[in-house]
């Protein structure tokens, strides 16, 4: 109350300078910022999820780990095939050789080659294989899981956004009401004066008022355009482009809003029942316990086979090319069979780590579960709480019109001063304010529990 009798003092002392120095105030409404040179590309929120979905990073990169561990699994069912390789080798050599035809050691330079084909297959490991195989196909699952959540999110981001920015207009449209009121009052206090039934300082007071309200509309379309660059950064779209966004239709009565009820218990069973990110952990503990069944593998006995054909040629004996390549020609099949006595820990330790990683894993599903818990809880009593803001904001803007409505009538026949009625509309001003933030509030709230229950279709989101 004193800083607003000392600005109506202030204005009182400083309005006749102004009035001479100051050119005559226009009725042109504030413009925030010039718009960006060029045609204006308009995104309806349908086509924002679509672009959203294409082009945001973060899902990129979970969709680029995803393909990652496919890779991964495909390497792991290739690896129980035998390979397949062709092996040659040539060279010189110098000094004292035995010589096949003559049947005694001579002295002469000599040439060779050598070439063949192998294949080998591993028959048994210690299920290592199998192992690495199942592991690698649930971390495939739990990436597409991740790709899944991330879709969530990204849908759940440009959502919240929109609602933001539709939320910011109204509030452009309150701050814009507030500013016509203002003027239209200005007018009338000017006819006052002018008829001697007011004193000049009301003028001055309320010219002060004026361009207060015309401050509060400026920063609200600040606001308003900050809300379109969240959408722009969503959507990974070029800085410099003009955009014009169009939000869904929203019903946003009291009545539609508080249409809809939730119970606790059912959006914790929703939530723990159908959560990807939930299920991305739950793949990845049981991918760690494969993993940790690979690394014990390395205790057993592992059994190869391999299987050749060779041939060979040297230039030591007088014998053909090819003659020595058919003459020399031959095959093999061994079965190999390894077993370890001694690796220096070697699988010790990986089996260590192994085991480390999946208590890890089984750790964070453990907190995963109890941040699922504590999302829903949180998302329930901010809905509950919401619902019981939206309704004191209705009441406190019908009772903060009334209390305008009869402070502007006394003023009207002089029996208030124009502070009660600056004071009256400041409330009004408010309270229209925050049923506006309430409202929006409230529905970012359903879309919310819709997101930590997983109730989210990234493709056909709603949020009314």
């Amino acid at each position: 109350m004193t800083t607003r009798y000392l600005a109506t003092l202030m204005a009182i002392v400083a309005a006749p300078l102004w009035a001479q120095n100051t050119p005559p105030q226009t009725t042109a409404r504030p413009n925030v910022a010039t718009q960006p040179a060029g045609p204006t590309q308009t995104i309806t929120f349908d086509e924002a999820i679509t672009i959203a979905l294409r082009q945001n990073t973060t899902l990129k990169q979970a969709s680029n780990v995803s393909a990652v561990n496919s890779a991964t699994v495909r390497q792991e069912r290739l690896s129980f095939l035998p390979d397949f390789r062709f092996n040659t080798t040539t060279g010189q050599n110098y000094g004292r050789t035995f010589s096949q035809d003559e049947g005694r050691i001579i002295d002469q330079t000599t040439q060779s080659v050598n070439a063949g084909v192998s294949s080998s297959v591993t028959l048994f490991n210690g299920m290592s294989n199998i192992a690495s195989l199942r592991s690698a196909k649930l971390s495939e699952d739990a990436g597409e899981r991740n790709v899944q959540r991330a879709e969530q999110t990204v849908a759940f981001t440009v959502a919240s956004n929109f609602l933001a920015l539709v939320q910011q207009q109204e509030q452009v449209g309150v701050q814009q009401e507030n500013l016509t009121a203002q003027e239209a009052q200005e007018k009338q206090i000017q006819a006052y004066v002018n008829a001697g039934s007011r004193a000049i300082s009301d003028l001055y007071q309320q010219q002060a008022t004026v361009a207060a309200a015309r401050s509060q509309l400026v920063n609200a379309q600040r606001a308003l355009e900050l809300a379109k660059v969240d959408i722009i950064q969503a959507l990974n779209l070029d800085p410099r482009g003009n955009y014009a966004f169009t939000p869904p239709a929203l019903d946003t009565t009291t009545a539609n809003i508080n249409s809809v009820s939730f119970d606790m218990d059912s959006l914790l069973t929703r939530a723990l029942s159908q959560r990807s990110d939930l299920f991305a952990q739950q793949a990845a503990v049981s991918a760690a316990q494969q993993d940790v069944k690979a690394a014990k593998g390395g205790r057993w006995p592992a059994l190869s086979l391999t299987a050749g054909y060779n041939s060979a040629y040297n230039s030591a004996t007088s014998t053909g090319f090819y003659d020595q390549l058919d003459q020399r020609r031959g095959g093999s099949i061994a079965l190999g069979f390894s077993l370890p006595l001694f690796d220096r820990g070697a699988v010790d330790l990986a089996t260590q780590k192994a085991e480390i990683a999946e208590d890890n894993a089984r750790l964070d599903l453990k907190d995963r579960q109890q941040q699922i818990g504590l999302e829903v809880r949180r998302a329930y009593l901010d809905y509950v709480a919401d619902k019981q803001q939206l309704d004191a904001a209705g009441a406190q803007l019908r009772a903060a019109q009334l209390a305008l409505e009869t402070s502007q009538q006394r003023y009207n026949v002089g029996a208030a001063t124009l502070l009660e009625v600056t004071q009256a509309r400041a409330t009004q001003l408010q309270a229209q304010s925050a049923l506006v933030t309430a409202r929006y509030a409230l529905l970012f709230q359903r879309t919310l529990i819709g997101y930590y229950t997983g109730d989210l279709n990234p493709r056909a989101v709603s949020i009314q």
